[in-house]
């Protein structure tokens, strides 16, 4: 331990705290115990960063991998999924508590580091709760069947004479608590996947953490500062390092190096070039100091002159050019939906309507900038960093060091915000890289925010056009939707696609959304690869994905379809979800279909009474519904936004937001509406403030000072209600952001009679549309 770590440590110590962020040293000989790290050597203990002896000791029982009960009754609870504010320990560690019957007071949680034995280590998609429901129930009724057994033994009484209550095992009036079962009957019983499976669960009546208050597992150590975060993460001996960046994210090479001025700066190191097998950082080029400051100041001083690469003129225009003359070719693309008959439809309807709606470019700027500490120790590769999806991003590390992937493991840090820029772990692949070029020695890479912002995989801008071919009678008997956009998951894990109806493989990620629910006839759905895109950044998952712009051309179109027939929205809306044929629902994941997402709708409108309130001039009600992520895992989300539209400056004010959803069984309910309220609030952000460009093959805007999220001044009031369920939980961390822009976008025309078809929607954009309405 270095001096200055001494200080704070016996500082800390004086003040009797506990190790602090800025005491925190990981070290060879110390990690076990500031870390926490497992007895199977593989997980790091987070929360607290004391973790109790006896979740050490090889006398715990461990019914499965995720989860042991230690002999003073202290349960642990595994957890692969990555915390990011969004309290996913706790949540998921109450689903084995509950089937368990723990004491909640005495239940902890770890999160893992990489190994084969955890299988997919993904958190994104808001699969997390969804993913995890039925295994861990199944866990904790194998740990529940265990002490059960092992305490009517101990109680001298049958099994069925038990019963499980809050860390005991009770027969009438008498009890034993599992850490006394274990401590003296030592159990070693363990169960496999499919011996979990064939136990019986609790039925929902019998749960008592679920969908209960309980307190959050996390919030004392991000309180009072014990909780590390990757940015925090130190290693004896590091050196720092920073990245300075090419003009264009492929292609470019570099030409020459001159650190004339950088070898001024006190603590300047060294440069290097980076090679890079795996290709994801091509013409890198890092600046190493003693410091960060240095680094920072060393990095800005180095003068380096690369050949770009050929998408140095691109602009966000060209690539929402290149999506339109996509849509426009009918061969490409590949098919979700291809139902029979859609063409001949079209070709004999009466009418045919068509809109097409854009999106911007939109930025991450999680709090936490990108960073990842990286050694050599021990024969193995350590990667100290947040990430999102491990699984992912391991194999890409090993193949930039050109090792086996068995030489790679990845320790798990808090993340200081992901919102999927995390799903992408290319910030760990120049970590590694740098610290091999020094022989193995430990590096801590560093972006500033320009940086970050630099190498954002961006939301990528996006082009649709909707169609729908309409009867006699103006009813729609035909409907084709078309998205072209960059396609994150055909760039970074093109595995994971899945195929369409013409058995083309496509990017669920950016289409997601518009494979709705509504009983409009014939479908066609249309996934366009943007490959402009794609080859003038690295298109990103970001919160909620396709679904955070594909409600917003189906669901304003609707609404122009449902004004220029004189319809109520709502009431259209309620006529096409009938729930019938695939949209009928199945078992387990969407029971009750197109009804779940008519409920919402209707309940929505009693909340916020959408045409029936008297408001104030150039102000109103905007609705809009969908089913938040995926077909296949819907989570039933019907949205109203209440704006003002200032007919001087253009500005709209959003004054309320009301959201009611479906989400099958609510775990967390304190979580589920943070998660609903920040998804809101971001899906504002993107409709009225939140949006860059590209400009000559890269971002316009580097920093806070001219990209503008929603501030806090901005912040409406909201009103959020889940309605009631015992169906399977869905995904809650990315549903609030979809309804938003459609339902901002229905309100400015309920308000002022102009329909906006681009986001974000800027004061510029609302003048000029009132002004060619009034020229009409």
């Amino acid at each position: 331990m270095g001096k200055l770590e001494r200080i704070a440590a016996q500082q800390d110590r004086a003040a009797g705290r506990g190790p602090s962020r800025r005491s925190f040293l990981l070290t060879a000989a110390g990690s076990a115990f500031l870390f926490g790290f497992a007895r199977q050597g593989k997980a790091a203990q987070v929360y607290p960063q004391s973790a109790p002896a006896a979740l050490q000791e090889a006398s715990a029982f461990e019914p499965t991998i995720w989860c042991s009960i230690a002999p003073d009754g202290w349960v642990n609870v595994n957890i692969i999924r990555a915390e990011m504010g969004q309290h996913i320990g706790t949540a998921l560690a109450r689903i084995i508590a509950d089937e368990m019957e723990a004491d909640w007071n005495k239940v902890r949680i770890t999160y893992v580091d990489t190994d084969p034995k955890w299988g997919l280590m993904v958190t994104g998609g808001s699969w997390s709760v969804w993913m995890t429901w039925d295994q861990f129930r199944q866990a904790g009724a194998a740990a529940r069947t265990v002490m059960v057994e092992q305490g009517a033994k101990l109680l001298g009484v049958a099994p069925s004479a038990c019963i499980a209550r809050n860390g005991q095992v009770i027969a009438g009036s008498r009890s034993i608590s599992y850490g006394d079962i274990v401590s003296r009957a030592h159990p070693t019983k363990t169960f496999t996947p499919e011996e979990m499976a064939k136990l019986p669960l609790k039925p929902s009546s019998e749960q008592r953490l679920i969908g209960k208050d309980v307190k959050a597992l996390d919030i004392p150590a991000k309180t009072d500062g014990t909780a590390i975060y990757g940015i925090d993460a130190k290693l004896d001996g590091m050196v720092y390092a920073r990245p300075k960046l090419p003009p264009t994210r492929y292609g470019s090479k570099v030409v020459s190096v001159d650190d004339s001025e950088a070898k001024k700066v006190k603590g300047y190191i060294r440069y290097i070039v980076l090679e890079d097998p795996s290709d994801t950082v091509p013409g890198w080029v890092a600046v190493l100091a003693s410091s960060y400051p240095a680094a920072i100041r060393a990095t800005d001083a180095l003068k380096v002159v690369w050949t770009p690469g050929k998408t140095a003129n691109v602009t966000e225009q060209d690539i929402l050019d290149y999506g339109r003359k996509q849509i426009a070719n009918k061969a490409g693309g590949s098919r979700v939906f291809n139902d029979p008959g859609v063409d001949e439809t079209f070709a004999k309807a009466a009418k045919v309507v068509e809109q097409t709606y854009t999106c911007s470019s939109v930025l991450h700027y999680q709090l936490e900038p990108m960073n990842a500490l990286a050694r050599q120790h021990e024969g193995k590769w350590e990667i100290h960093c947040g990430n999102q999806w491990q699984t992912l991003f391991l194999p890409v590390i090993a193949k930039a060091l050109q090792v086996p992937e068995t030489d790679v493991v990845m320790r798990s840090y808090l993340l200081g915000g992901g919102f999927g820029r995390r799903l992408n772990g290319d910030y760990a692949v120049p970590a590694a890289l740098i610290s091999k070029a020094l022989g193995g020695k430990p590096v801590k890479l560093v972006f500033t925010r320009s940086d970050d912002v630099l190498f954002d995989s961006i939301r990528s801008p996006s082009v649709q056009t909707v169609r729908a071919a309409l009867g006699p009678d103006g009813n729609i008997t035909a409907w084709q939707h078309h998205a072209s956009a960059g396609w994150p998951t055909r760039v970074m894990a093109s595995a994971f696609m899945e195929k369409g109806a013409d058995g083309k493989p496509y990017d669920q990620f950016a289409i997601a959304g518009a494979d709705h629910w509504y009983d409009v006839g014939p479908m066609l759905v249309r996934a366009l690869d943007n490959d402009l895109a794609s080859e003038t950044f690295r298109p990103g998952w970001l919160r909620s994905v396709s679904s955070g712009w594909t409600p917003w051309a189906h669901e304003s179109f609707l609404d122009e379809i449902a004004h220029a027939r004189k319809l109520d929205p709502v009431d259209y809306r309620l006529s096409l979800l009938d729930s019938k044929g695939r949209n009928a629902g199945s078992a387990p994941n969407s029971v009750g279909g197109a009804s779940r997402q008519a409920n919402v709708l209707k309940r929505l409108v009693e909340k916020c009474g959408y045409g029936k309130v008297s408001l104030p001039a150039d102000t109103a009600i905007g609705i809009a519904t969908t089913f938040g992520q995926e077909r296949n895992m819907p989570t039933w989300t019907a949205g109203a936004v209440q704006v003002h539209v200032d007919r001087k400056t253009g500005v709209v004010t959003c004054q309320k937001i009301w959201l009611v959803l479906d989400a099958g069984t609510i775990i967390d309910p304190d979580g589920a509406a943070a998660q609903t309220e920040g998804g809101a609030l971001w899906g504002l952000s993107m409709a009225l403030f939140e949006g860059t460009e590209i400009v000559d093959g890269n971002v316009r805007d580097r920093n806070l000072n001219t990209y503008t999220p929603l501030r806090i001044s901005d912040v409406p009031d909201m009103d959020v209600e889940f309605l009631p369920s015992t169906e399977k939980p869905m995904g809650l961390g990315e549903p609030g952001v979809t309804t938003i822009a459609p339902a901002v976008g229905n309100a400015i025309f309920n308000a002022v009679g102009v329909r906006l078809r681009h986001l974000p929607v800027r004061p510029a954009d609302v003048l000029k549309a009132l002004k060619e309405k009034g020229n009409a």
